[in-house]
């Protein structure tokens, strides 16, 4: 299938140029994508209905097992409260979470006709990267993400909502948000995924996609 027969199947195809956006959260041992530990990842799937209106779907979530040799901060450890050593952690090989969470988004960009997924992620650039790296560690073939282009919701509320701290930017929105749940991957992605398709569903509200009339211009909100 082309990219422009691909872009013309699916609303949800044509709506992010053929892209299918994926809302990532990691929780890791440390800021280095190489050398330290990615200790959880979930995924947020989205939906899109007739309209263009996107919602959160299913989300998938990995405790990880530290690869081998991997470096684990204190610090960072002591920030999100994982107890690496615990067992009721039921942490997966690094390699089983990333082929299944791969495997997950693979079958939802085949679902709505996408011909790749793009990363969506609070200050995305930094899960990019330890998803990447973690590919490339376990050999994973098929990689569905873009190599570097991603969606960043940080970047996206400053723009709507004057701030970029996702608890801070939730609750401006009016999304519930617990400190005491953050900083587990599973939750920080759902809260993405809130803010993500209230910002885009908003900015189709006020008419900004898609453009219906050649005059029409979306910062006039007319």
């Amino acid at each position: 299938m082309s990219d422009t027969e691909a872009n013309e199947t699916t609303v949800f195809a044509s709506r992010f140029r053929g892209y299918l956006p994926v809302i990532i959260d990691v929780e890791t041992g440390g800021f280095n994508a190489k050398t330290d530990a990615l200790l959880e990842i979930a995924a947020v799937m989205l939906d899109m209905d007739d309209d263009g209106i996107i919602t959160p779907g299913a989300t998938i979530e990995f405790n990880v097992e530290p690869f081998e040799g991997a470096n684990i901060e204190q610090s960072a450890l002591d920030f999100t409260g994982i107890k690496v050593d615990c067992e009721l952690r039921g942490a997966v090989p690094e390699d089983q979470a990333m082929n299944d969470v791969f495997s997950a988004i693979r079958k939802k960009i085949k679902q709505y006709d996408c011909k790749r997924a793009i990363m969506v992620g609070h200050n995305a650039h930094f899960d990019l990267g330890f998803v990447h790296a973690a590919a490339e560690r376990c050999a994973v073939k098929r990689n569905p993400f873009h190599p570097f282009s991603c969606f960043d919701t940080a970047t996206l509320s400053g723009l709507a909502f004057g701030h970029t701290v996702l608890a801070k930017t939730c609750q401006i929105a009016g999304i519930d948000f617990s400190n005491r749940e953050a900083h587990s991957a599973a939750y920080d992605a759902q809260k993405t995924a809130e803010l993500f398709c209230m910002i885009v569903n908003k900015w189709q509200e006020l008419g900004g996609w898609p453009i219906i009339r050649e005059d029409f211009n979306p910062f006039t909100l007319e």
